[in-house]
């Protein structure tokens, strides 16, 4: 059984000076095998006693020797253990100024004595049920804590694996290669990289699982070992529409717990600077030629999402990049963003950002994502996003 499905008894703690008082009240409640009773003779020791055993409600004289019944009241709502448990004030005495004093110092009740024991028995459930459901709220309150903080552990244990499986940037060489990865904070299913297939071609790929969390983070982890270690049976993967194809197979979505993802694959090869691609259902790639910096080239994705239909076939297409280009890889959550007005931020204006970003000095990708932070009026990201920039001398 958990804490917050812990059972609470009511407990009723008596403090009055005169015992014939404690017990009239003992026997009153003895009948009562879910009530619990203790009683304190000694003021002084009110508030031990009350932070040791736990009351659900208090029954407290007002006039007392040592502490008087409206100064004991105060101590209890100024101590974090007893501030909020239900205090009911008895008095002899039915004056509107002292009960006025004693709801202002925290009672939560006052009643003459000695009422009839039907009454004291339906005042004291009645307050203590009051209490008990605070205490039951207190209690999930901290269990869905402990279980945020837990879930939260696991999260940023995913995240950390999954950064450390990207690979490092290339700053040197005819292929240059930089990226960033700014994971939501459920985590989502982004992962990417880039490789040499042999001495002329080129792999660079970035794929998306649907969904948040750790299944999500373990699936695309398990895609992207499958594609460093080039582990699908029967697969060219210097052709891009059979490394999908192979994909699909391998990744049905009914064993994947209902998840599908989706990927844009190319392999470029150097000797004749094509860029060969195929996709499936990812976000198309955006080349920036140097003849045309103003205008990106969409590298279309247009093959269905991978995992859903293991029949499918993914058409590829190719294009050569001229010296200097620039090729931009991305998930959909640094564009599919919110704005102001509540409309979402339009594909082509995304393009034009980025195109824009690209003619400045620096990083591309740092501007591009300023731009989206700012287009969403918020510093973080409801999805992951990656983006990954490649320079192609």
């Amino acid at each position: 059984m958990t804490p917050a499905e812990t059972p609470h008894r009511i407990k009723v703690l008596l403090i009055d000076d005169q015992p014939i008082i404690g017990e009239a009240v003992r026997r009153m409640l003895a009948g009562i095998p879910e009530i619990e009773f203790q009683y304190c003779k000694e003021a002084p020791r009110a508030l031990e006693a009350a932070v040791a055993f736990g009351p659900t409600v208090i029954l407290q004289d007002l006039v007392m020797p040592e502490v008087d019944g409206l100064t004991l009241a105060k101590q209890f709502r100024e101590h974090p253990d007893t501030r909020d448990i239900p205090l009911i004030v008895l008095s002899t005495k039915e004056e509107p100024k002292v009960k006025a004093e004693a709801f202002a110092l925290g009672a939560s009740d006052y009643l003459v004595k000695f009422p009839d024991p039907v009454e004291v028995i339906a005042r004291i459930r009645r307050h203590s049920s009051g209490y008990i459901h605070l205490l039951e709220r207190n209690e999930a309150y901290r269990a869905l804590e402990r279980s945020q903080k837990t879930l939260a552990k696991e999260i940023a244990q995913a995240e950390a694996y999954v950064r450390s499986l990207l690979p490092e940037p290339l700053k040197r060489g005819p292929i240059r290669a930089d990226w960033r990865f700014i994971p939501s904070a459920q985590l989502g299913g982004d992962s990417f990289g880039y490789l040499d297939l042999d001495d002329d071609r080129f792999a660079l790929f970035l794929l998306d699982v649907c969904g948040h969390g750790v299944g999500a983070a373990l699936l695309s982890v398990s895609a992207l070992n499958a594609l460093r270690s080039r582990a699908l049976p029967d697969t060219d993967f210097n052709d891009p529409s059979q490394v999908l194809a192979a994909l699909n197979r391998a990744f049905p979505m009914d064993q994947q717990d209902g998840k599908f993802f989706t990927i844009w694959y190319g392999v470029y090869q150097r000797s004749t600077r094509t860029l060969a691609y195929a996709g499936g259902g990812h976000p198309p790639a955006l080349a920036l030629q140097p003849s045309r910096p103003d205008t990106p080239v969409q590298l279309d994705s247009k093959g269905p999402m991978i995992g859903v239909d293991p029949d499918m076939i993914y058409a590829g297409a190719s294009i050569v990049l001229e010296p200097a280009a620039r090729l931009f890889l991305y998930s959909d959550g640094v564009y599919e963003i919110k704005q102001a007005g509540g409309s979402m931020w339009p594909f082509d204006d995304f393009a034009a950002a980025l195109a824009h970003a690209a003619a400045g000095e620096g990083a591309a990708m740092d501007r591009i994502i300023a731009a989206a932070r700012s287009v969403g009026g918020r510093d973080d990201f409801v999805d992951d996003v990656s983006i990954v920039e490649f320079l192609f001398e």
